[in-house]
């Protein structure tokens, strides 16, 4: 019987092994004399099997017993010291476990795509409360949402902010819900890329607050948590409300039935619907291809968390290269550029125009625009376009390799070539798109269908005045927005109103523009010589509003267009200090930059509204006060006489003969 139960027992080196059966090594030992008190208690269970084995036998219980107690003495007993060979034995299994483990939660990360461990990136999310499996933020669970909402709003951003506040303004009962995928109430995101970066006190730039440039503070977002409703409560607020459900995901919807269906698979019936869902930052195909090690340290800048992982990097990383000229790159180039006076970093700008925003202006002015990047401490190459991209395992790098044959290291990349508007819902739900521009296809009115509007970076809207259009800026989405929102409340307005974009290169240098601003179109610059009042920095400190579109309502829109001359010094070559640059279409004026020159936003827009030739366009400049007080009268007829040095006034074309 013993033998069924366990077979083959032989003794090696001093240890007993069972090369089949149901006992294992230890309890074997434990059979031999009791060596390790962890099993004392099996002998006894041993004995009772044994003993109930045999109960067909005629044999009395004693006499059995007896037997196997005699079985078990003849067992071969363990040579040498067993418990300390068993417990060293032990511990070996235990480091061999204990790297094993090791070794799977490092490749379980690595699965996961998370940084290396103790890495710049790891640290930031751990302080914004991020997992460390990718850096990312967990998702807390969506709020619960209405069944029904008279006003539905798909984005939490800028145009659907300044919608809900159309919609109050008309329906004081208005019930309005907005959905938004990112976990955060709406906000404006122009301060991620300007003054947030100025700031010195960090902690108010750890709770999103930034100081203007006049010193006055204001939070990014429109409003505080204590505004909104719940969205649960939305349906039984007795005069109306406003609800924002974060964290929530729209997938389709149904325009027939007027039904919005969200990722999650719940779904909110609505009566009139916008989707705001604004745009998602382009990437390089040469980046996106070039594999996990460099994707890790890509920055697509857009967002809070982006704003936040680029700040908290470029505060201990030793070199980053931005990719882009245009108005982000240059206004994060120009950020960071300062950092570097600070902190040592290198910074390096890449693009493939002939200088800064060279998309937009013409080409003297873009090149001046450049020296004043390069003055911030920028290392630019322009002419430059990426070919090349990969990741260095020595100096833990991304390699970036231009078309000249140089190459760029940087810890850290910030591509800032674009946006491409947010669509995905009209492939899903039998909406219209334009082919060339991109966005939703919607009328002057901004509406997609019935009961269906769309405002922001993702309309592609008809101007009455310049054609079908879609624009990607702030003032834009308040325009938009306010529009679409009125249109809700049944106003049916058609878009006239000529949305204006700023940006600024530091507190000294900025510009404010309007209508059709395209440097391939011919231009005509007047300029004159810039006083500490002419910045950025020294307009909002006169009005005290940060956000540039707010303080366009300062100055009143003329009648109709008039100039007149007023005397003025004779400018170098060189000299861009301020001025304006009127785009031109056939003759006609269709877009005004004004290049430190603030407050004049409806000068400009009556004179693209009026649509006429005018045969002397440094005369129009006059209008925008250039050369002196903005309270100076119209000299009289007898004085309009120019003199050589009144034709000072630089009249400057586009040197490609525009």
């Amino acid at each position: 019987m013993w033998k069924g139960l366990v077979r083959n027992v032989k003794s090696v080196d001093g240890r007993i092994f069972a090369s089949r059966g149901g006992l294992t090594p230890s309890c074997i030992g434990c059979l031999q004399g009791s060596v390790n008190s962890r099993c004392a208690g099996f002998y006894p269970v041993l004995q009772a099997r044994l003993l109930s084995s045999d109960h067909r036998s005629s044999k009395s219980p004693a006499a059995v017993a007896k037997e196997h107690r005699s079985r078990l003495s003849d067992l071969p007993k363990p040579e040498g010291d067993w418990q300390k060979q068993q417990q060293s034995q032990n511990q070996k299994w235990m480091i061999f476990l204990g790297v094993g483990v090791a070794a799977a939660a490092v490749y379980a990360m690595k699965k996961a795509g998370s940084p290396p461990m103790g890495s710049e990136k790891e640290k930031s999310a751990k302080k914004q409360g991020a997992s460390l499996f990718g850096g990312k933020k967990a998702k807390p669970p969506p709020v619960e949402l209405p069944k029904e909402v008279t006003y539905l709003i798909i984005g939490a951003g800028t145009a659907a902010y300044s919608a809900y506040r159309a919609i109050r303004a008309s329906d004081a009962a208005a019930k309005v819900l907005l959905v938004g995928e990112e976990e955060h109430l709406p906000y404006m995101r122009t301060p991620l890329s300007k003054e947030l970066w100025y700031s010195d006190d960090r902690k108010l730039v750890e709770n999103l607050v930034f100081r203007q440039w006049n010193g006055r503070e204001r939070s990014i977002f429109y409003e505080k948590e204590g505004f909104y409703c719940k969205p649960k409560e939305l349906p039984e607020k007795e005069f109306g409300g406003v609800a924002v459900g974060v964290g929530h995901k729209v997938t389709r919807l149904d325009v027939k039935e007027q039904i919005a269906h969200f990722e999650d698979g719940s779904t909110v019936k609505y009566g009139k619907c916008l989707i705001a869902t604004g745009g998602k930052p382009r990437n390089l195909a040469v980046i996106e291809n070039a594999g996990k090690d460099v994707l890790e340290r890509i920055t697509l800048f857009r967002t809070i968390e982006d704003f936040k992982h680029l700040d908290s990097i470029t505060r201990s990383a030793k070199s980053v290269a931005i990719i882009g000229g245009g108005f982000l790159g240059s206004e994060l180039a120009c950020a960071l550029g300062k950092r570097s006076l600070e902190t040592g970093l290198k910074v390096t700008q890449i693009f493939p125009e002939k200088g800064n925003m060279g998309l937009v202006l013409p080409e003297y002015l873009s090149k001046w625009s450049t020296n004043k990047v390069k003055g911030e401490g920028v290392d630019v190459l322009t002419n430059s376009v990426v070919t090349g991209c990969k990741f260095d395992p020595k100096t833990k790098q991304v390699s970036l390799t231009l078309d000249s044959g140089k190459t760029v290291n940087a810890d850290n990349v910030v591509v800032a070539v674009g946006l491409e508007p947010n669509i995905d819902l009209a492939f899903s739900s039998g909406l219209e798109i334009h082919d060339q521009l991109g966005g939703f296809l919607v009328n002057a009115e901004l509406e997609a269908r019935s009961n269906v509007w769309v405002a922001g970076d993702a309309a592609c809207f008809y101007d009455v005045k310049l054609g079908r259009r879609r624009v990607e800026h702030h003032d834009h989405a308040v325009v938009s927005g306010r529009l679409a929102g009125e249109n809700m409340a049944g106003a049916r307005k058609h878009y006239w109103h000529q949305s204006m974009f700023w940006s600024d290169l530091g507190p000294e240098v900025g510009y404010e523009a309007i209508g059709l601003i395209d440097s391939t179109l011919p231009t005509v610059g007047v300029f004159a010589k810039a006083t500490e009042k002419d910045t950025p920095k020294a307009v909002v400190e006169a009005t005290g509003e940060g956000i540039r579109s707010e303080t366009e309502q300062v100055a009143p829109a003329p009648s109709s267009v008039v100039s007149y001359s007023v005397p003025s010094k004779p400018l170098s070559e060189e000299d861009f200090g301020k001025g304006v640059i009127f785009y031109l279409r056939n003759d006609i004026v269709v877009g005004i930059v004004m290049w430190n020159v603030f407050n004049k936003m409806p000068i400009a827009r009556q004179v693209i509204k009026e649509g006429k030739k005018f045969d002397d366009l440094s005369e129009v400049a006059k209008l925008f006060n250039i050369h002196g007080d903005p309270e100076q009268p119209p000299p009289a007829a007898d004085e309009k006489k120019e003199s050589t040095e009144q034709k000072g006034a630089k009249q400057k074309p586009d040197k490609a003969g525009k």
